[in-house]
């Protein structure tokens, strides 16, 4: 299976970028998700061991399978200026649980961005504009995520998920730095069997509506930066 992995994610080391058009909406530029590529790293980097790192196509399925094994965390918190709001980690989507888990705890996420808001639709957050971005992207590692689009999740509000590299990717490998969360109600059911859903916003919904409603510029990107911080809520 690591083999199949493996070969799949040598396809896809073009730009991260993701689009995702509803049939009504596939005509209006709002309905696009796109991974701004502003790669950012916390001064505190916390390795597993130091030769596991940096992660890469070949490396970064076994190393999270065994990462998932070791930490069964579901639950994190992310907080932001307007509050903050718990999300609970799929345990059926592994790979995207661990891939998670890890992030947080090397504190990949810290002083990123909800960079894009599209209202009524998402918010995606795990990129910004500054530096340090680019620094912890280069120390994790360059790699994609297998989709995982078959356990029964779907796209409705309050879901968060995983971009896919669309450049060169027709399986649609999923990009492990950024996520997004459904603001849609009832949901964006058009982004089913496309995109994997790993997880649910279980608390504070209200800070992503409040997210959801900030005026942004023509990119999509909040007037005013929404830092993130995550962190993990179980141990």
């Amino acid at each position: 299976m690591n083999r199949i992995f493996v070969l799949l994610f040598s396809i896809a080391f073009a730009s991260i970028t993701l689009s995702c058009n509803s049939t009504a909406a596939s005509k209006s530029s709002n309905k696009r998700l796109v991974e701004t590529p502003k790669p950012t790293v916390s001064k505190k980097i916390v390795l597993t061991k130091k030769s596991d790192l940096p992660l890469n196509a070949e490396t970064a399925i076994p190393f999270l399978k065994a990462y998932g094994e070791k930490h069964p965390e579901n639950k994190v918190r992310i907080e932001t200026s307007l509050g903050s709001f718990d999300v609970l980690l799929f345990k059926n989507t592994p790979y995207h649980r661990a891939n998670f888990i890890f992030l947080t705890r090397q504190e990949y996420f810290n002083n990123t961005y909800f960079h894009r808001v599209v209202p009524d639709f998402i918010i995606q957050g795990g990129n910004s504009d500054n530096a340090d971005t680019g620094q912890k992207r280069r120390k994790i590692g360059k790699y994609l995520l297998p989709p995982d689009t078959r356990k029964g999740h779907k796209h409705h509000r309050g879901v968060i998920s995983m971009p896919s590299s669309e450049i060169e990717n027709p399986h649609k490998l999923a990009s492990p730095y950024e996520f997004f969360i459904v603001h849609q109600s009832p949901g964006a059911y058009h982004l089913d069997g496309s995109y994997t859903v790993f997880g649910k916003v279980i608390r504070g919904m209200e800070v992503v509506d409040a997210i959801n409603s900030l005026p942004t510029d023509k990119r999509e990107w909040p007037l005013t930066n929404m830092r993130i911080r995550i962190t993990v809520l179980n141990k």
